[in-house]
């Protein structure tokens, strides 16, 4: 790795976070998150890199790219706004060296979906993100979903106004899946890719999608990093240490025919696939499949559970899901204790629905069953706000120490909690499932008439 860095470079690099904040942060722990290329790292003798909104950070995380594909995360210390040029070097000479994602014969045409419900206020730097993307035919939509205002309409027609990229669709039945149904519904495209309101997409995103499909004929859905765009709060810390989709940085092609020899629980090893907030799949793809499971999702008694539900339907049908790091987005966690609460409560009611779904269906049922004693032990051991069918990190896998959490001993005992309020929340997902799919029926009646 140390001799494909450059050794001839200018003496100082500038970064720019992905993510601003409008609050300094106040906690000691809070770490600097952004990205550096291969090529701007300072040479061997002269260089530093200076970080731009740095105030109340004393180290940094930086996301270590050559060109589009990311080799790794270094995590260096501070002085002021500045990273030592030799350090950062050192950090960066120990990642392993990655390919390039193939480079498509052709780029497809895209419409990506965001569903929202009233968060106007964080739409607009998601929206921004993409209207920045360096693909040359996509359209952005944009669902809002059961709003109770009409303020996401307003911002998004302003824009639409000068823009003719965007469009706004409003979906009325609460749910993300009847969101993203409704997305689908209206995109033009033949690659779908959906996002959230909480996040700042990678100018080449769809770029990097469009690598992912290219991976094989069969490839119907792409996933990719979904790296903390913040870390300010001990809480966000946490969260980010334990979630396997923020530190996917292998790229997987998940077939079922191809079992993977680490995955024992594959294909249900769910935490391996990704997450709603960075994916995309062929429309037609997604309309083969019924569309997402509108008894699922945040907005619905489930709280969630629908990505989960696509990524293992779409291998269970036999077709490809390839995880393509190289297409980024950077997502804002939650940054407080209430808010880490109700998110595991959502996380463990949809993981429980989603189970209730396998176990009512005999063909997942019979899968599920050959692998349920060693799902039951990751689900009782397992990392909270995680899916527990995802694979376990291995031993050198990273977790915050009581410095990084600032030695509080009250803090570690509430986030404690959080794990049990997943678990328990799995099994109240058993019953809110039955329920969902009841709504969805009585709904669904309700129509044909």
């Amino acid at each position: 790795m140390t001799d494909t860095l450059p050794r001839s470079l200018p003496s100082r690099v500038v970064l720019e976070r992905p993510m601003s904040s409008a609050e300094t942060p106040t906690w000691s722990g809070a770490v600097w998150v952004g990205a550096i290329d291969l090529a701007d790292v300072p040479g061997h003798d002269v260089g530093a890199v200076t970080l731009l909104e740095a105030d109340g950070h004393r180290s940094a995380r930086l996301l270590v790219r050559d060109g589009v594909a990311p080799l790794g995360f270094v995590d260096v210390p501070m002085t002021g706004d500045v990273v030592d040029g030799a350090t950062l070097r050192a950090a960066v000479s120990a990642l392993p060296a990655v390919p390039q994602p193939p480079i498509p014969v052709r780029l497809p045409s895209t419409s990506v979906v965001l569903c929202t419900r009233d968060r106007a206020d964080q739409l607009r730097g998601a929206l921004d993100s993409l209207l920045a993307l360096d693909h040359p035919d996509f359209e952005v939509v944009i669902v809002d979903n059961a709003p109770s205002d009409e303020s996401t309409r307003e911002l998004v027609e302003a824009i639409a106004a000068t823009d003719p990229r965007v469009r706004y669709v409003r979906e009325p039945v609460p749910g993300l899946s009847s969101a993203r149904n409704a997305g689908v519904r209206a995109a033009q495209h033949e690659i779908v890719a959906f996002t959230d309101d909480d996040v700042v997409v990678d100018r080449s995103w769809l770029r990097a999608v469009a690598s992912g499909f290219s991976r094989g004929d069969d490839v119907v859905c792409v996933s990719g990093l979904v790296a903390s765009g913040e870390l300010r709060t001990p809480t966000q810390r946490w969260f980010d240490e334990r979630v396997t989709w923020s530190r996917n940085l292998v790229p997987r092609v998940h077939r079922l025919s191809a079992p993977p020899a680490d995955r024992p629980l594959f294909p249900f090893a769910v935490g391996d696939y990704g997450t709603g907030a960075n994916f995309a799949m062929r429309r037609e793809a997604v309309l083969e499949l019924g569309g997402f499971d509108e008894a699922l999702g945040v907005g619905t008694v489930t709280g969630g559970g629908e990505d989960i539900d696509m990524f293992s339907r779409v291998v269970l049908s036999g077709a490809a899901l390839v995880v393509e790091p190289a297409a980024l987005v950077w997502h804002r966690h939650r940054a407080d204790l209430a808010a880490l609460r109700l998110q595991a409560r959502g996380y463990g009611t949809g993981l429980g629905a989603w189970l209730t779904k396998i176990a009512l269906r005999p063909h997942t049922l019979g899968m599920a069953l050959q692998r349920g004693p060693r799902a039951v032990r990751h689900l009782v051991a397992g990392n909270p706000t995680t899916a527990a069918t995802s694979e376990a990190p291995g031993p050198d896998a990273p977790r915050p120490d009581a410095d990084a959490l600032h030695d509080d001993p009250a803090f570690l005992r509430e986030v404690g909690r959080v794990r049990w309020i997943e678990l328990a929340s799995v099994a109240r997902g058993v019953v809110r499932y039955a329920r969902s799919r009841r709504t969805v029926r009585a709904r669904e009646r309700t129509a044909v008439r």
